[in-house]
């Protein structure tokens, strides 16, 4: 072989090492990144909502928590190839999928975290700002519209018995703003919207005050509809396909331009419904965590609470976390939610 072809082999062979080790770097480059930080590489962290409001409104106001998750736990010590956020079917399909482990965080109710607390741990309570109103009667709140919202931040809210614009709704509106006591007949005569039975201001709450109240629950009614949303109940409120619903209490201020433009009354909402029946309080929604997610230790779930209570102090933050009317978490514990264990107790007897 002569001396140039040599050299030739040399040169060619040295070129393919040098490949060899610059397709190497690139591919290492993450890796070696989070090993520099010192951070922790989670390939995907799944996150599932509950539908209590629109879903498709929820998916669009939720994407910016993505970018906002991924650099607050950077921060924190760890680096999420991808944040996958998706909106279960119902409270239910949300709560199987926590204790399942194919859900890392779930955004849920206490009646749902209570539900499913065998593989599911709360690590967040939510705070939302207090209402104008907070009374047992009714009528308070009738004479008292609209509601609006205080500057005192609150770790429990009210269900109410919302009555609407049909000939029943209006009929039992009027005996209660009159302070007549409803009787049980009165309520029977109506058509009913809840949510599911793991709802606290949806079923849960409501069916207490009906067995507190009338010795009843919601399963005593005759006319009853499960509606898969609060929008969705509302639109049939409005449309006069049922008579009362069972809704959070600022859910009126969430659905009052719908209540016109996508519901198509002429009238506002605080004109066309009044409450019936107020629960007493409810402790607030839920960030919890999966028992038996793949990924989830105690530092991730510690990182996790401060993460949430930082993205919730941002402007953009709060803006996403408005979605379900939150502006702001506190550290929680299982204990919490004890009187939420004796409500969901009270309610399998009442079954």
């Amino acid at each position: 072989m002569s001396k140039k072809l040599a050299l030739l082999f040399s040169i060619f062979a040295l070129m393919a090492i040098l490949a060899a080790c610059g397709n190497s770097d690139s591919s290492d480059e993450a890796n070696a990144s989070s090993e520099e930080s010192g951070n922790t590489t989670i390939e995907e962290l799944s996150i599932g909502f509950v539908p209590s409001r629109d879903p498709e409104e929820i998916t669009t106001a939720t994407e910016p928590l993505k970018q906002l998750l991924t650099e607050e736990m950077a921060k924190l010590g760890y680096d999420i190839g991808n944040v996958d956020i998706t909106v279960g079917t119902n409270y239910e399909a949300v709560g199987e999928s926590l204790s399942a482990g194919s859900l890392d965080v779930g955004l849920i109710p206490g009646g749902t975290y209570v539900l499913y607390d065998d593989g599911a741990e709360v690590i967040l309570t939510a705070t939302r700002a207090g209402l104008s109103v907070d009374a047992d009667d009714p009528k308070e709140w009738n004479d008292n519209k609209p509601t609006e919202a205080s500057d005192e931040q609150a770790t429990s809210y009210r269900a109410l018995f919302i009555a609407g614009p049909s000939e029943t709704g209006q009929a039992l509106a009027a005996k209660v703003n009159n302070g007549e006591a409803l009787t049980w007949e009165d309520l029977n005569s109506a058509s009913w919207a809840v949510s599911s039975s793991s709802s606290p201001a949806g079923y849960i709450y409501p069916a207490l005050w009906l067995d507190e109240n009338y010795d009843k629950t919601i399963t005593d009614l005759d006319s009853v509809v499960q509606a898969d949303s609060y929008s969705s109940a509302f639109a049939r409120l409005a449309a006069g396909q049922t008579d009362v619903l069972v809704t959070y209490a600022d859910a009126r201020r969430d659905n009052a331009d719908a209540w016109k433009t996508e519901f198509g009354r002429e009238a506002s909402i605080w004109d066309e419904t009044n409450v019936i029946g107020v629960t007493p309080g409810i402790y607030n929604d839920t960030i919890s965590v999966s028992k038996n997610s793949d990924i989830m230790d105690e530092d991730l779930k510690a990182a996790l609470q401060e993460a949430f209570i930082n993205i919730a102090k941002t402007d953009e933050g709060k803006e996403v976390i408005s979605i379900y009317s939150h502006e702001g978490y506190q550290k929680a514990e299982s204990s919490d939610y004890d009187n939420e264990r004796k409500a969901q107790e009270l309610v399998r007897e009442l079954n």
